[in-house]
């Protein structure tokens, strides 16, 4: 037998990226840009390197939960690597609150970020400007935080945010001393950091310094006191001060806001007048219901991959039955997964705590149907009802209560060549109340 099952359990982990510098990683990894309706990261990648490499650049990227995002954004960043920039990638959701945050604290993790990774190089920038609020702080705070003489900028970020992440009170206090110093917090990451470390990493020849803020678009959808989402109030509202940072930077932002009634301030204020890159799911089936050839494929590919990546893509469709007792049990997985790359392998993730290859249709469909029910236990009524209207026009609207069906994963996104298009999760075309009402309408 070909398969190595601690290897296959591991490469099925579905939250995990792949790290597209590691050589196994990178074996795992299928392209998907033809089915995909556009070869996104190319032209986040192009934006840099062949356009402005030189001039800053800001450009938004986003995308349904789990469709891949962070595995692109690590090819991005090996790309960008191949041609010589220094690049920052980090998750902001192990920085940083996502339900509590504000744009202070995104400039203070990228400069923390940039901070720590200059320093693994042995460039070390003492910014005066931070040194001298560091103290303000602590006398404002009146809270013990002991940064020590010579504390590195990375170090002093890191254990202001620690302590306040503790709480909720003192975060408060702290947003409230720094947000008037937005202006100047700016103006000493620009002059005192990211200018100084783009000098010094381009006589290390570097061409410039890219950071790519991942998981903001997690971003919790919560309203604040002006009557604005907490994503609007962000990216909208303060989005001409994020765009504001003197190297090229990439935010991932929440899909729902290239449905909000402001997306074309979105595009203006924090993308510069260019709209978001939107990484839609793989496409299954067409947007008239017919199974979409091509799509399926890569699909398989990428199970079989996880399965076989020593093995070339040819051969390795001789190896089906290695893994499942049947094609039509691995053409069945790929459909129901909608073309989403965590759902799927989540759901072989589940398969293999079931039992070993090669999986029958019997444990398939057990999957599935938890799945199913798991998902379709958190519809109410009046979502039922959206979910129904998204089905019946194949796009969704620009209200608020869409969100919900974007971000709970109800319905997915896709493009083809007439445009964006949606249907819904098939999991949930599974369901006895989906099912009734596909026959009410077929009568």
């Amino acid at each position: 037998m070909l398969l190595n099952l601690e290897r296959f359990y591991q490469a099925c982990n579905p939250s995990t990226p792949l790290m597209m510098e590691n050589a196994v990683d990178s074996l795992y990894y299928i392209d998907f840009a033809s089915v995909r309706g556009g070869r996104i990261i190319e032209a986040l990648l192009r934006t840099i390197t062949r356009i402005s490499p030189h001039t800053p650049t800001c450009q938004l990227f986003t995308g349904h939960l789990g469709c891949g995002k962070s595995t692109e954004l690590l090819r991005l960043k090996a790309e960008l690597e191949a041609q010589k920039f220094h690049v920052i990638y980090f998750e902001s959701t192990r920085v940083l609150e996502m339900a509590d945050i504000d744009v202070t604290d995104i400039l203070l993790a990228i400069a923390g970020q940039v901070s720590e990774s200059l320093e693994t190089m042995k460039i070390s920038l003492k910014p005066g400007y931070f040194s001298k609020l560091f103290d303000e702080i602590v006398d404002f705070l009146q809270t013990p935080i002991d940064l020590g003489v010579e504390a590195e900028l990375s170090v002093g970020i890191a254990k202001i945010t620690a302590r306040t992440k503790e709480s909720p009170q003192l975060r408060r206090r702290l947003r409230d001393y720094l947000e008037p110093r937005t202006e100047n917090i700016l103006l000493s990451i620009n002059q005192e950091l990211l200018e100084p470390a783009t000098t010094v990493l381009k006589t290390k020849g570097k061409k410039g310094l890219v950071v790519i803020v991942d998981n903001l678009d997690r971003v919790s959808f919560r309203p604040i006191p002006s009557g604005r989402s907490l994503p609007e109030y962000l990216f909208i509202e303060r989005g001409e001060q994020l765009r504001k940072l003197n190297c090229h930077i990439v935010y991932t932002i929440p899909l729902s806001l290239t449905f909000s009634n402001d997306s074309a301030q979105l595009q203006h204020r924090l993308g510069g007048g260019v709209a978001p890159k939107v990484l839609p799911m793989i496409p299954v089936l067409l947007r008239t219901g017919e199974v979409y050839t091509e799509g399926l494929e890569l699909m398989r590919q990428m199970v079989l991959a996880r399965a076989f990546p020593d093995i070339l893509p040819g051969d390795r469709l001789n190896l089906i039955q290695e893994l499942f007792d049947h094609q039509h049990t691995l053409d069945r997985l790929c459909l129901v997964s909608g073309g989403h790359v965590r759902d799927l392998l989540g759901l072989l993730f589940d398969c293999l705590r079931e039992q070993d290859p090669p999986f029958n249709r019997e444990c398939l469909e057990l999957v599935i149907q938890r799945q199913r029910d798991f998902r379709a236990n958190a519809i109410d009524p009046h979502e039922w009802e959206l979910i129904f209207q998204v089905m019946r026009e194949q796009r969704v609207r620009g209200d608020i209560e869409y969100h919900t069906l974007l971000r709970s994963l109800f319905v997915f996104e896709y493009r083809d060549q007439q445009g964006a298009w949606f249907g819904i999760n098939p999991v949930l075309a599974e369901t006895p109340k989906f099912k009734s009402w596909l026959k009410e309408t077929q009568q």
